[in-house]
């Protein structure tokens, strides 16, 4: 049966209320946030919350839009939600619009910025509707809706409203989130400590949020988006900055915040930003940096030259924020005024921006065979450009991954290490070259002791830079080194705390340090960022269970587009519940529609059933055919029922593990 939403009608058939009321809260703080729900809604005001997102809605803008259309904003203050970025920023939106209704639910007092405002104590009220602080609340959103208190809604016997069947499935939801409290504290007391770590040598955490493309012409985008990138990989070089994430930077760059805000949520000490127009061979850029913490002006500046000196842009604009971040920091703030790895071909620039926006997209094969085409471009123009050369290796392993036979593979991942080779030649001191080298050698070639030096020297070079850290921890993880990996991914949360990657990877990483719990709650932050993130659901699914919560699991896996990831979990489900048939069935389902490609998940499925010898043989031919899993079979929880066998401390010395 079919739940009707609360969008479309109420419990006596009637239109249901709009949506005037925003409830914001912190996640552990859900059952709270239930109560507060309750009290509003037997009132007759609709209220919005995050359990009324819908499968495959946008969480930031389906968010964003129900904060702004609200005439009266709920804030749950506690000891959780005090820490949370989130609940600053929605609860900032509604103090500067007169719209804030505080509360405190475990009696602390609510962080600095709000303290003007009286919250009211509901403590001990929740689930005492009748109570003084309940009628307190209800008064404050009667005054913001300019009426009297609405009469409630009288409820039918033995008739439950759509939204409390919704709020009853979310409480379920909550039971099974209940056993990674203790690792969201966990995690969250990593984030503090990785945190101590990055700023114990004075350095300065930036944010470059995205130029803004003032041409006139939406295509143009891309240029806009590759030179706020660059700009933010010339500054990463710099030891004394930890520049933010690029995807949290864009996400926090699109709302609409106070600077302040937005540093908050991000979690950094300034903001770098401008705009851009390129029109007619020149180009115009303007960019400011502003203090996080006051949302005053550090330093400004605009140029305007031919296109061709936008590189010599590239290097003003990086050397004029170090030098303004001098001051800050204590000390000099030195950055190499050149572009390392960069062109000075406008035309191959601009092709590498191209297939940069092309390859980020990841739609299909077809828009990754068409980036590649524009990496090769870039270096027929220019011969000793890094970045394309490191651009190109990258999409040669995807693809080979991805959508090549076999021999189409093994050509393209020979084609990967060279082209990243000659990135590292061409420029020793580009980290995203030494990165792509890493991952064709591991990924690719399979190689994981010739990965090794390169991966740790992307380190050495690039420390601020979230992107390389998170491809660093992962390979670290890959190789058990357990400690190493959540450190540097705790790092890496930090400076891209909105990048919803980089929190599947914290969860691949505690997955395979063996805390699914920590892992569960990782990958839960990872979908609440995105929903629509591939893969991120089987992984909570084999969290799920590895932990033993096999409902949760379920749903969890059928919620997985992605076939060569959904099946082996309900695989393995199908015969712990002792359906052997059905479970062979979906094996055969996997073997129709992936064939060899898919001989790694035939052996972490068959190793779940305790099949070892058929097991082996699968991760054998995985082996033979070079599939890209085998990277993953050192610190795969999966196949823990191999690690003791011959045949797997084998093939693990083979791949390079040991």
């Amino acid at each position: 049966m079919t739940t009707p939403s609360p969008r479309a009608q109420d419990a006596d058939g009637g239109a249901a209320p709009p949506h005037t009321v925003f409830l914001s809260y912190a996640r552990a703080d859900q059952k709270a946030a239930l109560a507060v729900v309750h009290v509003l809604e037997d009132a007759g005001y609709g209220v919005w919350w995050d359990g009324l997102l819908e499968g495959g809605e946008r969480f930031s803008r389906t968010t964003e839009a129900a904060l702004d259309g609200a005439r009266a904003v709920v804030v749950l203050w506690s000891k959780t939600s005090a820490t949370s970025h989130w609940v600053h920023d929605e609860a900032t939106r509604g103090r500067d619009s007169a719209r804030l209704v505080p509360l405190s639910i475990d009696g602390s007092l609510p962080p600095l910025g709000f303290g003007q405002f009286q919250s009211i104590d509901v403590s001990h009220a929740l689930g005492r509707p009748g109570s003084e602080p309940m009628q307190k609340l209800l008064r404050a959103v009667a005054a913001l809706h300019e009426g009297p208190l609405p009469v409630a809604r009288p409820v039918q016997a033995g008739v439950e409203s759509p939204m409390r069947r919704r709020v009853l499935v979310a409480t379920g939801l909550a039971v099974v989130a209940a056993g990674g409290g203790v690792a969201l504290w966990r995690a969250r007391e990593e984030r503090a400590e990785a945190r101590g770590a990055a700023d114990a040598d004075g350095a300065r955490r930036v944010a470059v949020l995205p130029f803004a493309n003032l041409s006139g012409d939406p295509e143009q985008r891309y240029f806009s988006n590759g030179l706020t990138s660059e700009i933010r990989t010339q500054l990463s070089r710099n030891a004394r900055l930890r520049i933010a994430g690029q995807a949290s930077s864009q996400k926090a760059g699109d709302r609409q915040d106070d600077v302040r805000a937005i540093a908050r949520a991000l979690g950094v000490d300034f903001l770098l930003g401008g705009n851009v127009q390129k029109a007619g061979g020149r180009v115009k850029i303007a960019a400011e940096l502003t203090d996080g913490g006051s949302g005053l002006t550090r330093w400004a500046d605009t140029w305007e030259r031919p296109l061709a000196d936008v590189f010599a842009v590239q290097s003003e604009i990086g050397a004029a924020v170090a030098t303004a971040l001098s001051a800050a920091i204590g000390g000099t703030a030195a950055t190499a005024n050149v572009q390392v790895g960069g062109t000075a071909n406008v035309a191959a620039f601009d092709a590498l921006l191209r297939g940069r926006a092309m390859y980020e997209a990841g739609v299909d094969e077809e828009s990754d065979r068409r980036a590649l085409a524009l990496f090769e471009q870039a270096i027929a123009l220019d011969g000793r450009y890094a970045g394309a050369h490191a651009a190109r290796s990258r999409a040669l392993v995807v693809i080979g991954n991805l959508y090549a036979g076999h021999d189409e593979r093994v050509r393209m991942y020979a084609a990967a290490v060279d082209a990243a080779r000659t990135a590292t030649t061409l420029a020793p001191g580009f980290a995203e070259g030494f990165s792509a080298l890493g991952f064709a050698l591991a990924s690719g070639m399979l190689d994981m002791r010739g990965a090794r030096a390169p991966f740790d020297r992307s380190f050495a070079l690039a420390p601020g830079d979230a992107d390389v850290l998170s491809r660093y921890a992962t390979f670290r993880s890959n190789l058990r080194d357990h400690a190493r990996a959540t450190e540097v991914i705790g790092r890496a949360t930090i400076l891209d705390p909105l990048n919803a990657r980089t929190f599947r990877s914290l969860g691949d990483i505690r997955h395979n340090a063996g805390d699914a719990a920590a892992a569960i709650v990782a990958y839960r932050k990872a979908i609440e960022l995105n929903p629509t993130l591939g893969g991120v659901n089987a992984s909570m699914g084999f969290a799920q269970l590895v932990a033993g919560d096999h409902d949760a699991a379920r749903g969890s896996f059928s919620k997985e587009r992605t076939a060569v990831r959904r099946l082996p979990g309900l695989a393995m489900l199908a015969h712990r519940a002792g359906d052997r048939a059905a479970a062979r069935a979906m094996l055969a389902e996997l073997r129709a529609e992936y064939g060899d490609r898919s001989h790694y998940q035939y052996a972490q499925v068959q190793a779940q059933w305790g099949d070892v010898d058929a097991a082996l043989a699968s991760l054998q031919a995985a082996w033979d055919l070079r599939d890209g899993g085998m990277m993953l079979m050192y610190a795969d929880p999966l196949l823990a029922p191999l690690h003791r066998t011959d045949g797997y401390l084998a093939l693990a010395k083979a791949v390079g593990f040991l």
